[in-house]
């Protein structure tokens, strides 16, 4: 058969198992990235997390805004202190309210208050390193919710090209069946001719159903990098079928990547971070044992009428405390902190020689993964040729159905084989630029 005509009726089976899903998508790498980004629910998750964090830097501005609270008050009693002191407020006091009898029996008083209380700290040492502490840590959570979005470009690379892969391996099993399937037919024409035994015939028959069952698998691997690439892409898995846009290089593009561990990397960055948010709530919980200074004033206004403002005053003041003994509380947020300094220094180092390990077991399964792809080329190759010298015997009769399977299935088998080592090895390769970036 013409090798034009052979290509077209390949093409054939491949669109119309498209065209059995309407809900097939069409989607390039650059799309799916990109969209992986914007709607992947981890980074959702991670801008949260910086969110919250900047929260609480937003609360460390107390440390120099004033806080101003205001009260309205309405009471009513016949108390001797509260009544007498109530009207002394309200700027109502006569000679008459100092008479014994009054002063200890007094009528029944109403008072309305409305009070603005001023705080405006003025030193607290121990809150300047919360703050600092504070902004770090948002700087840290910034940096994993970048980290983050690389993994998930990562993953976005690793989903679009698994799923290259499945619809490779069905190309590949589309044409093993049309294969099989024409063997069949000429095997039976032989039988019928009586050139073969009956035995030729059910080996071939069961060739033929060995490869049409993995072409059923291979199909619903479709269905399982397509519902892969639902979960990255935050949406509900709902049958619908992704289609790549582009198909696995068979050109081998190496790339050379340092064995070197970047301190720059996102991640480490943010375990540098953590490290030195420690040590800053490590000062301020040494800085507490320190005086603070705050002052603070407040303006009142007092009337026997609610709503009224018949009577007003102030009163403004300078603190200055210092929390001289608690118990040993300050002790012990000090031994805390300490620890939690001591803590993220080993698994900052821990983190950094598994990176490190990391890095360089990946650059040798790079080389190793290399090897693979050139070997299993050169294997795809021989065992086509292979099959091409058999299947020319076995039509001059030189050849046993039983051999001309064996090497149909050797090729096939060997070309899937290629078709992982490029896979394997493109992926690895995505993976070390994950690691060096």
């Amino acid at each position: 058969m013409n090798k034009k005509v052979l290509i077209l009726l390949i093409a054939g089976h491949l669109l119309a198992f498209t065209a059995k899903s309407q809900d097939t998508l069409l989607i390039s790498k650059d799309d799916l990235v990109q969209r992986v980004l914007q709607n992947n629910l981890q980074s959702k998750i991670a801008e949260q997390q910086t969110a919250m964090a900047k929260g609480d830097l937003n609360q460390s501005k107390a440390l120099f805004l004033p806080s101003i609270l205001a009260t309205q008050t309405s009471m009513m009693t016949n108390n001797p202190l509260m009544a007498f002191g109530s009207k002394l407020n309200q700027e109502r006091l006569t000679a008459a309210d100092f008479d014994p009898n009054r002063l200890n029996d007094p009528d029944r008083i109403e008072n309305y208050s409305v009070e603005v209380q001023v705080l405006q700290p003025l030193l607290n040492l121990d809150g300047v390193y919360q703050r600092q502490a504070a902004q770090i840590q948002v700087e840290a959570y910034e940096l994993q919710a970048a980290r983050i979005q690389e993994h998930m470009e990562m993953e976005a690379t690793k989903a679009y090209m698994q799923l290259q892969l499945a619809y490779e391996a069905v190309s590949v099993l589309e044409l093993a069946k049309y294969t099989a399937d024409q063997g069949l037919k000429l095997i039976n024409d032989y039988f019928d001719q009586g050139l073969i035994k009956r035995v030729d015939v059910l080996d071939v028959a069961v060739r033929q159903i060995e490869v049409e069952n993995q072409l059923r698998y291979a199909k619903s691997n479709i269905k399982n990098a397509s519902d892969g690439l639902a979960t990255l892409l935050g949406t509900d898995i709902d049958g619908t079928v992704y289609k790549p846009q582009s198909t696995i290089s068979s050109r081998l593009q190496t790339e050379d990547f340092s064995n070197l561990l970047s301190q720059d990397r996102k991640d480490l960055a943010a375990m540098n971070k953590a490290l030195l948010g420690h040590e800053k709530m490590l000062k301020s919980n040494k800085m507490s044992a320190l005086p603070r200074i705050n002052a603070f004033g407040n303006y009142q206004m007092y009337d026997n009428n609610a709503f009224g403002f018949g009577a007003d005053g102030y009163l403004v003041g300078l603190q200055i405390s210092w929390n001289i003994f608690d118990g040993n509380k300050n002790v012990g947020k000090i031994q805390k902190a300490q620890a939690m300094v001591d803590k993220a220094t080993i698994e900052k180092e821990n983190y950094t020689q598994q990176a490190q390990f990391e890095l360089n077991k990946t650059n040798r399964q790079l080389a190793d993964a290399e090897n693979k792809v050139e070997l299993s080329q050169k294997a795809f190759e021989q065992k086509a040729e292979a099959y091409r010298i058999r299947k020319d015997r076995f039509m001059e009769g030189l050849e046993k159905t039983a051999d001309l399977l064996m090497a149909e299935t050797q090729m096939f088998q060997k070309e899937l084989e290629h078709l992982q080592a490029l896979f394997e090895y493109n992926l690895t390769k995505e993976y070390l630029r994950f690691l060096t970036r």
